[in-house]
Order: structure tokens, then C-alpha cells, then sequence
């Protein structure tokens, strides 16, 4: 990360002068000190700062302090937890140390867990002809990551836990809340996509995601009045996209949400895809990742490496998390898989299916490679042939909703209930709901005026911000959240009777 000195007003008016030489009583070389601020976090190895000139393209070096070195490097940082089963009986806990030696999460009166650990090297990057990011120029030592399952809790409370040890030092004291128990009533949950984080100072660094802290910090506040249950990113985490220690300023960004309800995710092409790498799309997008930090920092119930699909039942709703980056052509594993699934889905227990994944199949919005025919093609029909309700997707940066759609047709329009809100109703199904819903820190996608909007298009905000959910067995209430105003600029509803 860099910041221009232009920051201190004090030092381009030199309000802040030195004598460095005098001549004869007179000062002949007088020099303008200047003061910035960075928001620095603990990322393990030594830090250096540089006073450079010439910019980025020809920089030159003026001053440089020594290594400056953390007080813990050791110290365990940015727990986060997840589901592992439908129960909301276990929970697991992911952190990260530069401690290699197992640790232990305590919990729920005097429980304790000892920590799995892992990481990864700059030899699981993938690289191409081009050097990539992660394996060439980009690489940070992740430390070791660590992750341990809490069981015997009790589905829709709350509990206390701290993870750490003697040697390394313990994590303060946090409160978390368990989701409902699959087959239970009632779920609140918020979702969004494309994330990543944003400096808490005038930095310039590698890919700023500007909405991401207004939203991260809005979801805080749903969190702290008990609003929400768990939480749903759908794929573009970080955008670390091979610059490494990205991954630890996202996992601070998050942590004041994600250390309290159940965090769940799916794989984007920022994470997964490039070149000869396996990903369906061969793009350089995860600049040389393939998945590994993803997977290592939030391990999903997936069925195996590489295989970042799965499912999970909270409350009334049966989610469906498949990876848009990996192979979904018929003769798949993941097609296999995502046809068993959705079959399998007892609807008397879980009325709600909700299918999604990162790439969208559609948008109106005029962005590059926004929607692949072959994928609606080869997928959409298993949505219509389950009675999925609801299907969420992100990767373009923007909020959009549809009409009951397949195959590009209105096949049911919503009417209004008594407050004006559009209402579904979905005990004479028809086709799926698509939202999209990637607004949650990437710059925007627009929505241009000189394209007439598409008939199954209901609604389209370009503002950032995050759907907001409710859910009984009857029905489900669902509402776009501008985060910067906190006011809702979409509301529909999805019933049964």
C-alpha cells in the first residue's frame, strides 16, 4: 500500500520546516517534514515503511526505516465460523497464527477443541508464459490456518468462545449466535457477492473495493441488533487476486461479523480461475490462486478439494451452493451432483429451495462475458424441473430482479400485496426468481439508458448494499438494503399457502 504526502496539507504549504545547512548565520537548505497515518494490521513478518518520488512507474527511493517488527507475531487473528451440517448443533471456527502448533477454541462453559492446522505454499500457486501474481511477484507467507469444530451447541442460541493458546495468546472473548436447525420455521439471513475490502486510510493499493466497508459495517450493525442468523457470500471474497496479504486485510474487514454468525460462501473467478488450471473459464482472474487460499481460509462442507460444492438446510430454506468456475456440463461430477440434491429435497421440511452460485444467467446490465449462454442452457432447465424458488447470483455489480423467468420468458408476474410490495406467489409455481446481487463492494455496474430494459427485468439499483432476508415455512420477505442509507430501494415477497 501507498498514500501521496499530498494527504498532510502541512507538507505542500511547508508549514513544518527544518534547517538542515546554514551559510554564515543564514539557513541555505531548509527541508518540509510532513506526518501520515497508516491503518497497518498484523500480518505476521516484519514491515518496512519508504519515503519514494517519481510516482509508481519510476519510483525512487528517499528514506526507508529498518524493519519494524510486530510485538506477537503469533498472535491468533480473525476467527470466523460456519455451519458444517444442517443440525445448528456444530460450528466451526477458522483463525489464523503464525503459531504452527495446534491451539484451542473454549467454549460453552469449559469446553475445549484443538485446532486442525494447514496452510500453504508459493509451490501451490499456479503460474502460466506470464508470471503470475500468488507465485511470482505477489506472494505473503500466510502463517498457518487453523480450524476446529465446536459440537454440542444448541441450534438458535447464543453462546460464548475464545481461541488461542498460552504460548501464542488468546483471542478476547466473543459472543455467537447458532443458525436454526434445518426444518425449523423461521431463518433471517443476509446474502451478497463480490465483496473484497478497502483501506481504513487515504491508501492507494491493488484493487480497492469502495463499497465494501459501508456494507461490511452495515451488516455489523444487523449483527448487534440480533437481525440476522448467517450470512451468504457468493463468490469474489477478496479480490486479493494473488497479492496475498489481501487475504488478511479482507479476513480483519470481516471478522466483527464473521466471528459471530455462520459466514458461508461459494468460489468466484477470482478465486478459482486461469490458465490450465482446471476452471472452466480460462482467465488469469485469481491471479495465479486456483482456489487454494479460498478454500484453506473458508472451508465449506464441501465433498472434497476442488469440489467447492455443497448444500446445507437452516430453517425453512434448503440452500443449493454450486461453483460456476468448475466443470456443470451433464456428463459432470457437479452436475451429478446438483441433480441428486435438488431432487432429494424434502419440501415438507424445507418448503424453500434457493439455488446459487457467482456467474449469472441473466443481467441487464452491459458488462463483459455478464451472462454465458451454455451455462443457462446446460443448468437452467434442472431450476425449473425442482421448483427452485429462488436463485441468487452475483459477479455483475449491480441489484436485479426478475419476474417468474425461464428460457428469457415471463412465465408469472408478482402482484402487489396491501403495502404495494411485489408478491409471488408460488403455491401455483411457475419458474424461479433471480436476483442478482453483486453490489456489495465492487465499483458498479451501471444500468444504461440507451438500452430499453428487458420485460422480465422488475428492478435495478446500481448502489451498494446487501438482500436481507426473512423466512417462515409460508413465506419469504426479502429486501435490498442500501448500505450507506440504510433504506430498503427493493422489496418482494415469495408465498405458499
Amino acid at each position: 500500500m501507498a498514500m501521496y504526502m499530498s494527504n498532510d496539507p502541512d507538507y505542500l504549504s511547508c508549514k513544518k520546516q527544518e534547517c538542515k545547512k546554514y551559510d554564515k548565520g543564514k539557513c541555505v537548505v531548509r527541508t518540509c517534514s510532513g506526518t501520515l497515518t497508516f491503518h497497518v494490521i498484523n500480518i505476521r513478518t516484519d514491515i518496512e515503511f519508504l519515503l519514494f518520488g517519481g510516482g509508481f512507474g519510476t519510483p525512487c527511493v528517499l528514506s526507508r526505516s529498518g524493519p519494524i517488527s510486530f510485538a506477537n507475531p503469533k498472535k491468533p487473528l480473525y476467527g470466523h465460523i460456519s455451519s458444517v451440517d444442517s443440525t445448528g448443533t456444530s460450528m466451526r471456527l477458522t483463525w489464523v497464527s503464525g503459531d504452527k502448533e495446534p491451539q484451542q477454541v473454549q467454549y460453552k462453559d469449559g469446553k475445549t477443541k484443538l485446532s486442525e492446522v494447514t496452510t500453504f505454499s508459493r509451490d501451490n500457486m499456479c503460474t502460466s508464459d506470464l508470471p503470475s501474481p500468488a507465485k511470482d511477484f505477489g506472494w505473503h507467507d500466510p502463517g498457518f490456518i487453523h480450524s476446529a469444530v465446536m459440537t454440542e451447541l444448541k441450534p438458535s442460541s447464543t453462546f460464548w468462545y475464545r481461541y488461542g493458546s498460552d504460548s501464542a495468546g488468546w483471542s478476547e472473548q466473543i459472543q455467537f449466535r447458532t443458525p436454526p436447525a434445518g426444518g425449523s420455521d423461521e431463518l433471517k439471513f443476509v446474502a451478497y457477492g463480490d465483496m473484497g475490502k478497502a483501506p481504513r486510510d487515504p491508501s492507494v493499493e491493488h484493487y480497492i473495493q469502495p463499497g465494501s466497508l459501508s456494507v461490511i459495517n452495515a451488516i455489523a450493525d444487523e449483527v448487534n441488533s440480533n437481525n440476522i442468523d448467517s450470512v451468504f457470500h457468493i463468490g469474489d471474497i477478496s479480490y486479493a487476486t494473488g497479492f496475498l496479504v489481501g487475504w488478511d486485510f479482507f479476513l480483519h474487514q470481516i471478522s466483527h461479523v464473521a466471528s459471530r454468525v455462520s459466514y458461508m460462501t461459494a468460489i468466484g473467478n477470482h478465486e478459482r480461475d486461469y490458465i490450465s488450471s482446471g476452471s472452466v473459464y480460462i482467465t488469469p482472474d485469481s491471479g495465479g490462486e486456483c482456489g487454494v487460499p479460498y478454500e484453506t481460509y473458508f472451508p465449506m462442507p464441501t465433498p472434497a478439494k476442488d469440489k467447492p460444492w455443497y448444500s446445507i438446510d437452516q430453517g425453512s430454506i434448503h440452500f443449493t451452493v454450486i461453483s460456476t468456475e468448475h466443470n456443470w456440463s451433464p456428463n459432470s461430477e457437479q452436475y451429478q451432483w446438483m441433480t441428486k440434491d435438488m431432487a432429494s429435497v424434502d419440501r415438507s421440511r424445507t418448503p424453500w429451495l434457493i439455488f446459487t452460485g457467482h456467474r449469472p444467467m441473466y443481467s441487464s446490465a452491459n458488462a463483459f462475458m455478464n451472462v454465458d449462454d451454455k451455462f443457462v442452457r446446460e443448468v437452467e432447465p434442472l431450476l425449473l424441473a425442482n421448483k427452485v424458488d429462488l436463485v441468487f447470483f452475483g459477479h455483475i455489480h449491480n441489484y436485479e430482479r426478475t419476474c417468474s423467468i425461464y428460457q428469457q420468458e415471463c412465465k408469472a408476474m408478482p402482484t402487489k400485496d396491501r403495502n404495494g410490495i411485489d408478491t409471488y406467489d408460488h403455491s401455483n409455481y411457475s419458474a424461479p426468481v433471480h436476483a442478482v446481487i453483486g453490489m456489495a463492494g465492487f465499483s458498479l455496474d451501471k444500468f444504461t439508458n440507451d438500452v430499453p430494459a428487458n420485460k422480465w427485468s422488475l428492478s435495478r439499483i446500481s448502489e451498494y448494499g446487501y438482500l436481507r432476508a426473512h423466512a417462515t415455512k409460508k413465506e419469504i420477505k426479502l429486501e435490498f438494503v442500501n448500505s450507506n442509507t440504510k433504506k430498503v430501494g427493493d422489496s418482494f415477497r415469495i408465498i405458499k399457502r
